[in-house]
């Protein structure tokens, strides 16, 4: 009688190459590679080395790190230029205006880190201990950290490929000593890609509070902002609104606005009755800004009075309302 075999023994003909030897184990199996019969097999070290890879080990040690961290804001946009890492500058330097809040920006835009310049900070350079990277702070309650503190100049590119970016992004988020932090601000690259999917699986089980989108009022900028909902959803993450920036032009002088980027289909209003999202609010388009994050200054700080300040500030306090904070 011929000896019975478990049901997981018995390998799935599918799973057997047409090459393969007598007694091959089949692709699937936990042999594959390894068994006897695997020797001289031309397959074998393709076999052996398909498995599945288990949990990133990164993983426990980026949920211990977040368990100090209070709330997690992405900023993302579908398109470039329309002003994200601006944004998400303003609302870090905004949280970090209450002295008793502990702020963090982490810019992983691995490819464009212009977080640094905006901030005035782009000679600075991390520095490790015992504890981890410390991050560059702006001030005592407000720590930056960017690949562009690692890179030798600022006309250095960043040419990675998706796997060293996804291993910079673990670091940034297990390895950086952030300390107790009330917010932590994450500014991504445009598109819904690499960096994006990476921050999303590493802070799964820490849990990102939500996600602010940004876009422009023409609609070149708003069917790029339709997909990156559409990722959001996809993916499971909340999202918290969405800014339309370059709403008009304010005269610094007069202080009058006219349109500079019409809305022609609607602007970011219909889109958020389109998809049942918020309209966070709109910021007028001010020089100034872009002046002031050349110099490394809070426009909000140089130009209170400006209609883009009193903008940023209701949308911020309107974030921390939706949050439960205000």
């Amino acid at each position: 009688m011929l000896p019975s075999a478990e049901a997981g023994d018995i390998p799935n003909s599918h799973s057997i190459p047409s090459n393969a030897p007598e007694h091959c184990p089949g692709t699937e199996s936990e042999l594959a590679g390894k068994a006897d019969a695997c020797q001289g097999c031309p397959n074998q070290e393709i076999c052996a080395s398909s498995k599945p890879n288990g949990p990133d080990p990164a993983l426990p040690y980026i949920h211990e790190r977040m368990t100090s961290v209070k709330r997690k804001i992405v900023v993302l946009s579908g398109k470039g230029g329309v002003g994200k890492s601006t944004f998400a500058a303003q609302l870090a330097w905004a949280f970090a205006a209450d002295e008793q809040l502990q702020t963090g920006l982490m810019d992983v835009d691995i490819c464009g880190p212009s977080v640094p310049t905006i901030l005035g900070i782009a000679s600075e350079q991390v520095h490790s201990s015992s504890a981890g990277w410390s991050p560059v702070y702006v001030q005592d309650n407000l720590g930056i950290m960017s690949v562009g503190f690692m890179l030798p100049s600022s006309r250095d590119a960043v040419m990675w490929r998706g796997p060293k970016k996804n291993g910079l992004i673990a670091q940034f988020l297990k390895d950086v000593d952030w300390g107790d932090l009330d917010y932590l601000v994450i500014d991504t690259p445009p598109g819904t890609s690499d960096e994006h999917l990476s921050i999303v699986q590493y802070l799964k089980e820490s849990g990102i509070d939500g996600a602010v989108l940004i876009t422009t009022p023409q609609e070149v900028a708003l069917q790029d902002v339709r997909r990156e909902i559409d990722f959001c959803r996809k993916v499971g993450l909340r999202i918290l609104g969405v800014v339309e920036n370059m709403s008009g032009f304010v005269c610094p002088s007069c202080k009058s606005e006219s349109q500079i980027f019409r809305p022609t289909t609607g602007g970011a209003e219909k889109l958020a009755k389109e998809t049942g999202i918020e309209l966070l609010g709109k910021v007028p388009l001010d020089p100034r800004i872009g002046r002031s994050a050349d110099y490394g200054l809070s426009f909000l700080d140089e130009y209170p009075d400006s209609p883009a300040s009193a903008s940023y500030l209701q949308i911020i306090d309107r974030i921390k309302y939706i949050l439960g904070d205000k």
